[in-house]
């Protein structure tokens, strides 16, 4: 339960990381909080050459407002997240998601864009960033660059950030007035990763479903939008019956493990399940 031997960097600024891990070696990773790679290190599952820890890169921190967005930085841990007004305000999705990560230890170290950049198809937060269209701005030595949620996502633990690049904020659009949102989990036993987890956010207009956009969790090697329901959705009546009839299009498409916690086909029950529910909350029904 030992680490090999790595080299440390503690940068302060987003230009001495990026410095770090461009002399780091060939195999360099990111220390945004730990929770999840310092349990791989100590079972020697992953030898680093290089940790760049960029716990002390005040300009990662916070949460602000800009225009049309809420920007999040990528070190913002999951506490101040759950504390910040601006997204209890404007994305009540995130805070909902957030609330059912792990427990207080881990919400008080993890950091939203670690999580998000570890991309773990069983993690809460990836769906969620799916169903808000959030965007996400990545550095590298020459220069930023802002990659859509969609785009995000590419692989197994694997995200559009490459080699000598960081994640330094996501930026969440401003969803107000009359979007409703709600988070869905279904797991074994509390503070355990999803099952199945659904994020849903849906816009009423004059008694109909204008728009709907639904992220699901676990469902794939990646986190997933629920396109044949949110098509099903849009113009839909606002009832319980047609959110029933979308939600049965829910696990189309979607490529569910089989594991200990549970066979494929009956995580393809539970999307179902879940999605009828998280949409019928999310349009108040």
């Amino acid at each position: 339960m030992i680490p090999a031997p790595f080299e440390y960097a503690r940068p302060t600024t987003v230009d001495e990381a990026l410095q770090a891990i461009a002399e780091g070696g060939e195999d360099v990773k990111i220390l945004a909080g730990g929770q999840s790679l310092i349990p791989v290190m100590r079972l020697r599952l992953a030898a680093p050459e290089t940790v760049v820890d960029l716990g002390r890169v005040a300009e990662l921190r916070g949460v602000r407002e800009e225009d049309d967005a809420i920007v999040v930085g990528a070190m913002t841990t999951h506490s101040d997240v759950l504390a910040d007004p601006l997204i209890r305000q404007y994305a009540p999705l995130v805070a909902e998601a957030t609330a059912t990560v792990a427990d207080r230890q881990v919400r008080h170290r993890g950091t939203f864009g670690g999580a998000l950049v570890h991309a773990d198809p069983a993690g809460d937060l990836p769906a969620v960033a799916l169903a808000l269209d959030a965007e996400f701005v990545i550095v590298a030595p020459g220069g930023r660059r802002t990659v859509g949620a969609s785009d995000f996502f590419v692989d197994y633990l694997t995200t559009a950030v490459e080699e000598g690049e960081l994640l330094v904020e996501v930026r969440l659009p401003k969803l107000a007035g009359s979007w409703g949102m709600h988070y869905e989990k279904f797991n074994r036993v509390a503070q355990a990763w999803s099952i199945v987890a659904v994020a849903a956010a849906v816009r009423r207009e004059n008694g109909r479903i204008a728009e709907a956009r639904i992220g699901l969790t676990n469902m794939g090697p990646t986190p997933l939008r629920a396109r044949q329901v949110e098509e099903a959705l849009a113009g839909a009546e606002a009832t319980s019956e047609a959110v029933a009839a979308a939600a049965a299009h829910a696990a189309e498409g979607t490529e569910p493990s089989s594991d200990l916690n549970a066979q494929a086909d009956y995580r393809q029950h539970l999307a179902t399940v879940l999605t009828r529910r998280a949409v019928s909350t999310a349009a108040g029904l």
